[in-house]
């Protein structure tokens, strides 16, 4: 059992947390049950599981170590000091797992036949990338497209908010030039967008089937280029004196009105 939160080992987890030592390594950390739990259940490729037995007291998280040991992940027992140093919760469950990247690539995707795809420009804030993140998989949306300088969908907040989803949803890096080559391959897949200045509103529009949603930063909204890109744009009606919603919420009002208008086309 690894006691000092000086070990090295437990120093270079902790690094982790840094998206340039996340870049080099390739892995990033996830704590929690049902983090951890989704991983197994995905068939993630998990590095290292990480526990403290003081803290682990779940029936469900000892199934979880049952599960590593059986399938030979490397384990490492550590103490509740030592976990905690390593944790983002107030009360840690004392399950964490190191856990390869696993990022998915544009050119290798088949041809989309129906459903949506997401694309986010320039997304900043990783809780509001997880919590996307999250919401695609409730939706089944094929995937999230990360464009230009996105943050990291493997920070430990967009982990965290994602629920589990960072494994459930296939992630893709791209920027403008590879997006546009992609809807150029892919002519039944059409592309809109939102804009507060747009007409219909995101109840009004006949959204077509395969779809790619694209939404703009927090900061600046869609930027002209990638407006240029899609077939329309809409809007979400606002009656209060703010003039913006929060992206994850705009992007949740806008996929669950897809998904209901494609459910009861079908």
């Amino acid at each position: 059992m690894i006691t000092s939160t000086s070990n090295p080992h437990i120093k270079a987890i902790r690094k982790l947390s840094d998206v340039n030592e996340r870049a080099v390594t390739g892995n990033f950390l996830a704590e929690g049950l049902r983090v951890v739990g989704q991983a197994f259940e995905s068939h993630a490729e998990i590095v290292e599981f990480i526990y403290s037995a003081e803290l682990l007291i779940s029936e469900y998280g000892q199934k979880l170590l049952e599960e590593a040991k059986n399938a030979e992940i490397p384990i490492t027992p550590v103490s509740a000091s030592v976990f905690e140093s390593l944790a983002r919760k107030d009360k840690p469950q004392g399950v964490a797992a190191l856990i390869r990247q696993n990022w998915q690539h544009l050119s290798t995707f088949a041809s989309l036949q129906s459903g949506i795809l997401i694309a986010l420009e320039a997304v900043q804030n990783p809780g509001n990338l997880g919590t996307i993140l999250r919401t695609c998989d409730a939706v089944a949306a094929k995937g999230l497209i990360l464009l230009d300088h996105s943050t990291d969908p493997y920070d430990p907040i967009a982990v965290k908010a994602s629920m589990g989803a960072i494994f459930t949803v296939p992630v893709f890096r791209s920027n403008y030039e590879d997006l546009k080559v992609f809807l150029e391959n892919n002519p039944k897949l059409i592309a809109i967008g939102t804009s507060d200045k747009a007409s219909p509103t995101v109840f009004e529009a006949i959204y077509p089937n395969p779809l790619l949603l694209i939404m703009g930063s927090e900061r600046e909204g869609l930027s002209d280029k990638y407006a240029q890109l899609c077939r329309f744009m809409v809007r979400i009606p606002m009656l209060g004196a703010c003039d913006s919603l929060n992206l994850s919420v705009a992007t949740g009002v806008t996929l669950y009105q897809v998904y209901h208008q494609h459910n009861i086309k079908a």
